[in-house]
């Protein structure tokens, strides 16, 4: 197979040391490709492009076994079983599978008695959407379950809310805008010990943390490519053989039936790369990245008076940094940066939306930390150059946004 060069992805094809280059530190919302990955989804699009289900010759063998060690891939990442892993085309239909297909097989052992969800308050809208869906159609009961000002769940709160009866509880594994990294595996317990089944997206956090998947009891897990070094459109559900879940499509009857359709090889054998990848080089990695990540906090925090630092600083992903400036609209902040730091205000999929982040108003954050937020993600591609470029950009946009508000004054 033909290996490209490995080299730091960036913006516009510009080189790591040229002038005027842009920073890209948006990595919660997407990843850059591993060159390793892509080289192997190049393979399975050009060379290898057969169809995992045409069992006549070879082309189609050699698919189906791409698709197979991807499955092999994936579930030794999160700690379960090959046979538990469903591809999907991404981390978003995989949460609708989740959430809708449970709905529909207890729909049909009773459906006079809607669903009971209960969801963290900080879900992402994938989740959110989709249980208040099902609410508005009369098909569920949610109960929220509060987080405080670093975003934790109370597991007291958790216990409370199975305790009076809960079928579903969905539970992310990892925020996708402050970082903060929840107690899963006890989460787990407390949910099998009520009769409950317990759904994560962990779309944030596979690759990153270390998770336990049948150790912990989880029922359902969501992930998604694009997040861990992989190529966007493709993700999997992990799905526990005790897990009450029905199809949402209908069609060839691929992958147990779940989810029909001819499976996307090039993505899944992508997947399958990323994954293992990141379980021979997590740990270095993420490491790594938090020393980073801790250099920039410092560097800004040194020098931008009054910055807060937002969300759980001691369990939280390692590539993960949100800040408030509480004088400076975070608008005005990231206009400045725009062709030279890649950050964003809040989650990717809520761009364009002129709305407080329900994450930050969960958590209860003061009007002028929410209005003065930025999400600044690192990964594994981000240098010290790009630390130092980044904090000296930062710093000075927000100086000039401080010197125009005062002058507006």
């Amino acid at each position: 197979m033909r290996r490209v060069p490995r080299v730091v992805p960036n913006h516009n094809g510009l080189g790591s040391h040229d002038s005027g280059r842009l920073v890209y530190l948006d990595y919660h919302a997407t990843t850059p490709v591993d060159p390793r990955v892509l080289d192997v989804m190049l393979w399975y699009l050009r060379i290898a492009f057969g169809n995992a289900s045409s069992v006549d010759h070879t082309f189609g063998d050699e698919a189906e076994r791409a698709v197979t060690a991807a499955q092999g891939h994936i579930a030794a990442l999160v700690g379960t079983t090959p046979r538990n892993v469903i591809f999907t085309s991404g981390a978003t239909e995989s949460a609708n599978l989740a959430i809708i297909g449970f709905a529909a097989a207890r729909r049909r052992e009773s459906a006079a008695t809607p669903l009971r969800i209960a969801l963290s308050a900080v879900e992402h809208h994938a989740v959110r959407e989709t249980c208040l869906e099902l609410a508005r159609a009369g098909f569920a009961k949610l109960t929220w379950l509060p987080v405080d000002c670093a975003a934790r769940v109370e597991l007291g709160a958790v216990e409370a809310a199975c305790r009076a009866g809960v079928d579903l509880l969905c539970l992310m594994a990892a925020n996708n805008e402050v970082g903060t990294i929840y107690p899963l595996e006890e989460v787990g317990r407390i949910a099998r010990e009520h009769g409950a089944h317990l759904f994560s997206d962990a779309a944030q956090a596979v690759g990153k943390i270390p998770l336990r998947f049948d150790d912990w009891r989880l029922s359902l897990l969501s992930l998604s490519a694009h997040k861990l070094y992989g190529p966007k459109g493709v993700g999997a559900l992990i799905v526990s053989p005790d897990a009450p879940i029905e199809p949402i499509m209908h069609g060839g009857g691929q992958q147990r039936g779940l989810r029909p359709g001819t499976v996307n090889v090039p993505g899944i054998a992508a997947l399958g790369e990323a994954c293992k990848l990141r379980t021979a080089e997590m740990a270095d990695d993420e490491s790594a990245v938090a020393t980073k990540r801790d250099h920039l906090q410092m560097l800004l925090t040194d020098a931008i008076s009054e910055l807060v630092v937002n969300g759980d600083l001691r369990n939280r992903l390692a590539g993960n940094l949100h800040v408030s400036v509480p004088d400076v609209p975070n608008g005005a902040v990231v206009a400045r940066l725009r062709h030279r730091v890649a950050l964003s205000t809040g989650s990717a999929c809520s761009s364009g939306i002129e709305a407080p982040s329900h994450v930050l108003s969960a958590m209860n954050l003061p009007e002028s930390l929410v209005s003065g937020a930025l999400r600044i993600s690192l990964g594994k591609f981000t240098s010290e150059d790009d630390i130092t470029t980044a904090a000296a950009a930062i710093v000075d946009a927000v100086r000039s946004s401080r010197e125009v508000i005062a002058t507006e004054r």
